[in-house]
């Protein structure tokens, strides 16, 4: 039986990841750890506190528990990184290579690094990126990220280290409302038409972006991390997609269950950030090597995230 160790278990994609792997693998089979506790976790032990810069208490969790495969989802987002550049770089990068120091020296056996749409840049190819191409971010985030492929391609070409890994695009979710990204209106703005009949949005109303939802996201993470090691043919990171909309077309889409819905925009710094990005992915080397395959687009996505949200918040719009 696997023993899973997950990092930043408190964020928006880490509360839901290690619930489902709890799911598949058991709950004590899965050790969520995170420099906070997060509600949704507090009553599903195991949990532990970790500073991801403490390499010396990693290494105890792991030998300690066993651990043979980490989910290493502990990082600064985009637009937070922004504000201290150097804590995002010492944060996404020594935390990173710690993980890949265990596995070189063969303690654990298998390794998830998420990486992100930010690694693109104005060089890069705006509408269907490819898999391969020049990488010039204009983050911290993005930077950390871009530097964090090439080191998990070195660790796997020269110490034979099984790590994998996707691009997420802005990842939507019901389960909670994040902070410190780029891509958090399209969250936002669900909670905001059921709660006030409003939003204003921090984007430009044409800005298009690539977009995955939740469920999406988790089954193309287990989906890659499950997958044949001879299926594995990237070992910088994956490209993955499978939506792409602005803000005025998703207002759209809701505005046609919610009538009364309202949207303004109010563009902040994160606009240049969003404007350095790809409008739209192509992912089908991760369709041909390991079959990835998404289930909702945005019309799917609407429904799913109001009616799980209206039962949230007991509302009837």
């Amino acid at each position: 039986m696997e023993k899973i160790l997950v990092t930043g278990a408190t964020g928006q994609i880490g509360t839901v990841l290690t619930k489902r792997l709890r799911e598949k693998f058991g709950r004590e089979n899965v050790i969520a750890t995170d420099i906070k506790e997060g509600e949704d976790l507090r009553d599903n032990q195991p949990f532990l506190f970790l500073d991801i810069l403490n390499k010396i208490r990693l290494q105890e969790i792991v030998q300690d528990h066993g651990i043979t495969q980490i989910y290493h989802l502990a990082a600064i987002l985009s637009a937070s990184g922004e504000y201290n550049p150097k804590k995002t770089w010492n944060i996404n990068l020594n935390g990173l290579f710690s993980i890949l120091d265990l596995a070189k020296d063969g303690i654990i056996n298998k390794i998830f690094f998420p990486s992100t749409i930010a690694v693109f840049g104005n060089t890069t190819p705006r509408i269907q990126t490819p898999q391969n191409v020049p990488l010039l971010p204009q983050t911290v985030y993005g930077m950390s990220k871009t530097a964090g492929e090439l080191w998990c391609n070195y660790y796997n070409s020269k110490f034979d280290v099984d790590v994998r890994s996707v691009r997420y695009p802005g990842i939507i979710g019901h389960q909670s409302i994040p902070s410190g990204g780029t891509t958090d209106y399209a969250v936002e703005i669900y909670h905001a038409a059921l709660k006030d009949g409003h939003y204003t949005c921090f984007l430009a109303k044409d800005t298009r972006l690539p977009m995955l939802y939740m469920p999406d996201a988790l089954d193309a993470t287990i989906k890659l991390m499950e997958a044949p090691i001879e299926n594995i043919k990237v070992r910088s990171s994956y490209n993955l997609s499978a939506m792409s909309f602005t803000p005025g077309e998703i207002a759209e889409v809701i505005k046609k269950r919610i009538p009364n819905f309202t949207m303004n925009y109010k563009p902040d710094f994160r606009q240049d950030i969003a404007a350095s990005w790809s409008e739209s992915i192509d992912d089908s080397q991760a369709r041909n090597d390991w079959n990835w395959l998404p289930s909702f687009d945005l019309e799917k996505m609407t429904d799913d995230m109001l009616d799980n949200l209206r039962a949230k918040y007991n509302r009837n719009v």
